[in-house]
Order: structure tokens, then C-alpha cells, then sequence
């Protein structure tokens, strides 16, 4: 999810281009609810995984906070 929300932002920005708009428009909507949505996923898998297998997880849950800093990071940066 955080790979699709950066996706969305880099093409968004790919297309448009990178203007500031008085309101949010439909991209930085979608936006939002990837980010959103995927807090409960990833806190599923945290809960569920790395109490069993830390060592199997903890790369997976690092993989995700990097795709989330990445997506954030370019949105804050534009």
C-alpha cells in the first residue's frame, strides 16, 4: 500500500506536476487512505508475527517502515 500511495504521488507529480492547490484533489485523497489504511494491517502482522518468528518478521516490518518513510517523505518534500 505504501509502494501504490507513492506511486500514486510520483505520477501524480509525473503528470501535473508539483503545484500547491487551495484544496486536495482526488490523488491526495487516495493518498490518505493507503496511509490510513494500512496502520491496522501492519499492526495485525505485528501482533500476530513477531511474538512467534521476530527474526522472519522483523525484516518485513523494516521494509514496510521504509516504504511508509518514502511516501511521506516525498509528499513533504513537493
Amino acid at each position: 500500500m505504501s509502494l501504490a500511495a507513492l506511486a500514486l504521488v510520483l505520477g501524480h507529480a509525473a503528470i501535473f506536476g508539483v503545484i500547491h492547490e487551495a484544496d486536495e484533489g482526488t490523488a491526495a485523497h487516495i493518498f490518505q487512505i493507503l496511509m490510513a489504511a494500512q496502520i491496522p494491517i501492519v499492526a495485525y502482522f505485528v501482533l500476530r508475527w513477531l511474538p512467534k518468528r521476530p527474526r522472519e518478521s522483523l525484516p518485513v516490518i523494516m521494509l514496510q517502515a521504509c516504504a511508509w518513510l518514502a511516501a511521506i517523505s516525498v509528499v513533504w518534500l513537493t
